[in-house]
């Protein structure tokens, strides 16, 4: 049983060093799409990430087509706060792709537009300040009820 995480073009490290413990913890494959708004020596992504480095599986890529290209087999799913289909809503399958933009612009137009039946929400209230979630906790959000869905594999 397979779920994947994607991440493109991520800008905050604390955010993706908590992503990646997620990721570890829950045995969750993750993928970076560069650029990436840090260095991978960055403490703060380090900090996050604590211990988990050396047990997450991550690869990285140089554009989003790259992920899937080398992925023909996966079912993408893309997260944005511009659709009213909630995350909760559409069946996850063995080898999942949970697709997150970065965090100051989210996905790009033509990709949610392209992709619209496996776009995905969390809901949340409707007000103008309330613009979207964090994005690491937005993750581990969809982590889980993708991971609930699937019988929890290989958890206890």
């Amino acid at each position: 049983m397979s779920l994947n995480i994607v991440l493109v073009e991520p800008e905050i490290p604390q955010n993706t060093g908590n992503i990646i413990r997620t990721c570890a913890a829950t045995g969750t494959n993750l993928h970076l799409v560069k650029p990436l708004g840090f260095s991978l020596e960055d403490k703060y992504l380090k900090r996050s990430g604590l211990d988990y480095w050396d047990i997450a599986n991550i690869k990285y890529y140089d554009s989003f087509e790259e992920v899937v290209e080398k992925n023909p087999e996966g079912k993408f799913f893309f997260a944005t706060t511009k659709v009213n289909q909630a995350h909760s809503d559409v069946d996850y399958v063995d080898n999942s792709f949970i697709v997150f933009g970065k965090e100051t612009k989210g996905l790009p137009k033509e990709l949610i537009e392209a992709n619209l039946e496996t776009c995905i929400r969390i809901p949340m209230l409707d007000i103008e300040k309330a613009r979207s979630l964090n994005l690491s906790n937005s993750v581990a959000i969809v982590v889980y009820e993708a991971l609930r869905q699937l019988d929890y594999p290989k958890m206890r």
